[in-house]
């Protein structure tokens, strides 16, 4: 029985870039897939905000979290937004 496991949330996506941001949720919401920004409300809530980066420090960088059963097709849908090169 792996059921409870479907009620986690799953972080399909990551970056501290708000423009990705904005297309990642512009991508999910064209696909009817639900998210959560984790991160993204707290980006404001100190009194320096975010800075030229897009992020504050403090609190780091936004996730963009799915339930478990959309977590595969959140991935695909943003796979191309990935900045990271793999080989580091």
């Amino acid at each position: 029985m792996t059921e409870p496991e479907s009620d986690q949330p799953v972080t399909v996506f990551e970056t501290a870039d708000p423009g990705l941001v904005a297309v990642a949720k512009s991508l999910l919401d064209s696909a009817g897939i639900q998210y959560f920004a984790k991160g993204e409300a707290l980006q404001n809530l100190f009194g320096w905000g975010q800075f030229g980066t897009g992020f504050s420090p403090i609190v780091g960088v936004i996730q963009l979290q799915v339930a478990a059963d959309d977590a595969d097709d959140a991935k695909a849908l943003l796979d191309d937004l990935r900045t990271d090169g793999g080989e580091g």
